[in-house]
């Protein structure tokens, strides 16, 4: 669905890039993680595979469509979700939806039906600026999926929602992915990617350093550790121990046949934490 070989984008075409020599494949109906700090790239990537900025530099397939030829029809089968909500703020929630929808050459999805799936139905007839940041967000998100697209651009699609919205949010991306539904998401939170994506990328300083499955990091990068709880003399100890280091695998050996164990728990190292030790750099 999304193919990008040796794409490099300069603002200023002064020679200093946004992004360099970037490439990979995303396949229908996979959900692709692209993950990095702020600047380094990922919505500069994500615009021009949705046609928002010129490709410069290198060739990107989307959908069928190569870049260096945008055609109208392409824009049918893409839609975006943006970090920033930027809904038309004198229009209700619905005339909203019912502007962005006369855009598409395609049968569009009813905007009341998207409301109430965003838990904002109640609010369809007020204007949007009396929305609140949460829910402009549930608007701009809604509006992405307003004419059935098969490739889905989201930016940080749960940023500024309270857990139980970010919750039923994940659950929408789930549910149309299920249907078939290609998802680029780009996302400094290594917890939605690791929830949701089948591959990810780590992008620093417009250069992509890794691409794969989080399953396939966390057994490549990621130490498996114990944390265990004991009684030792009436008191309550606890060690952090790796299943990986000799003498730590001999302690807990200790541990179990010495003391009597409160609580015991394996843990494994976080997307964050590969994220750092792969590319040195904090997600800020």
């Amino acid at each position: 669905m999304i193919k990008v070989q040796n794409l490099s984008h300069s603002y200023k075409k002064d020679g200093k890039y946004a992004i360099k020599d970037v490439n990979f494949e995303i396949g229908e109906g996979e959900i692709f993680g692209f993950l990095g700090p702020s600047g380094a790239g990922k919505s500069t990537t994500q615009n021009i595979l949705a046609g928002l900025l010129q490709l410069q530099e290198g060739d990107v397939e989307v959908a069928g469509y190569d870049l260096k030829h945008i055609k109208n029809e392409m824009y049918n089968k893409i839609g975006m979700s943006f970090e920033q909500s930027n809904v038309y703020s004198k229009m209700t929630g619905k005339e909203n939806l019912e502007f962005y929808g006369k855009l598409f050459d395609v049968e569009t999805r009813d905007p009341q039906e998207l409301l109430d799936l965003m838990g904002i139905g109640d609010k369809a007839d007020i204007k949007a600026e009396e929305y609140s940041k949460g829910m402009k967000h549930r608007l701009t998100f809604a509006r992405s999926m307003i004419n059935n697209p098969t490739i889905w651009f989201l930016d940080e699609p749960t940023t500024g929602l309270d857990p139980a919205i970010a919750s039923e949010i994940k659950d929408i991306i789930r549910a149309r992915n299920k249907e078939g539904v290609t998802i680029f998401l780009t996302t400094h939170n290594m917890h939605i990617a690791d929830e949701l994506c089948d591959r990810v990328g780590f992008i620093v300083d417009g250069e992509v350093r890794l691409i794969d499955s989080p399953k396939n990091l966390k057994l490549q990068y990621g130490e498996k550790f114990v944390d265990v709880e004991y009684i030792n003399e009436d008191e309550v100890v606890k060690e952090t121990l790796s299943f990986i280091i000799k003498e730590d695998i001999e302690r807990l050996q200790e541990i179990l046949g010495k003391y009597e164990i409160q609580t015991m728990h394996t843990k494994e190292a976080t997307l964050e934490e590969i994220f750092i030790k792969v590319t040195g750099r904090e997600l800020v």
